[in-house]
């Protein structure tokens, strides 16, 4: 199951291969917020979730933990991350002292595919920008709303095709993107009501990130020569999924409602 969780994992960081995946703490060192605006997030945790003490939000694949630690200084609610890369769980732990929230955020070191490990009765569970290390789009609907209690939200933030024509544009070829219809027809046919939808209007500065991440894998190339063409694919994967990301495909961040 690991082994299928790593590919998974790797896909979704457009890594072409496993081999990668021990280098990533390095390469993503100078990102904290690795795809998802918090903003966004706990605008719609604050407009659609009753909040109290009780109150417990999952951040599956959670990453460095930004959005977990934004949530928690926000709202005052209890967050849980779990994320397979044991840097960035550290760096989270870590980064949450570091803002005093570290009583309010629970980090572990784990595979986000197993709901047992995870727990199944939070007020909401967000995934944001983590590609398909849960799997196809059906298989992580199911997956994630195995984790929220009768009620609860998922949030859920992705890049969705205008339309079916601009599929012949897309340069990064390892995920499968659907129409807005189809990701619809998805929630509905998986019994989420969707409360809430939230485009994003602000220009990301993708090139800043990818080139902070080619710089860090020139670092590797001169240490690991034999593994100059991991290190360089995963660059050229990077800027592909970032010219997709700003002239093929439309961001979004869903608030969806379990029946």
């Amino acid at each position: 199951m690991i082994k299928e969780t790593e590919e998974k994992l790797a896909r979704s960081l457009t890594a072409e291969t496993t081999d990668l995946l021990p280098f990533l703490p390095y390469l993503l060192q100078d990102l904290w917020e690795l795809g998802s605006d918090p903003r966004e997030i706990i605008k719609l945790i604050k407009d659609h979730i009753p909040l109290s003490d009780d109150t417990k939000i999952l951040d599956l694949a959670c990453g460095k933990g930004a959005v977990s630690i934004r949530i928690a200084e926000s709202l005052g609610v209890n967050v849980y991350g779990v994320d397979l890369i044991s840097e960035f769980i550290e760096y989270a732990d870590k980064k949450a002292k570091e803002l005093d929230v570290g009583s309010l955020c629970h980090f572990s070191c784990g595979d986000a595919n197993e709901p047992i490990g995870v727990g199944t009765d939070y007020d909401c569970v967000v995934f944001g920008a983590a590609g398909n290390v849960l799997g196809s789009p059906q298989e992580t609907l199911q997956k994630l709303i195995k984790t929220v209690k009768p009620g609860g939200c998922v949030i859920i933030v992705e890049s969705y095709l205008p339309n079916d024509s601009n599929n012949n544009e897309i340069k990064y070829k390892n995920y499968e993107y659907l129409t807005h219809a189809q990701w619809l027809s998805l929630f509905k046919d998986n019994g989420l009501m969707l409360l809430e939808e939230l485009s994003s209007t602000e220009e990301y500065d993708f090139d800043s990130d990818t080139n902070a991440i080619a710089l860090r894998a020139d670092e590797l190339i001169a240490k690991h020569p034999d593994k100059r063409a991991i290190f360089e694919g995963y660059v050229n994967s990077q800027r592909h999924e970032s010219e997709d990301l700003e002239s093929s495909l439309t961001s979004v961040t869903w608030m969806l409602k379990k029946y």
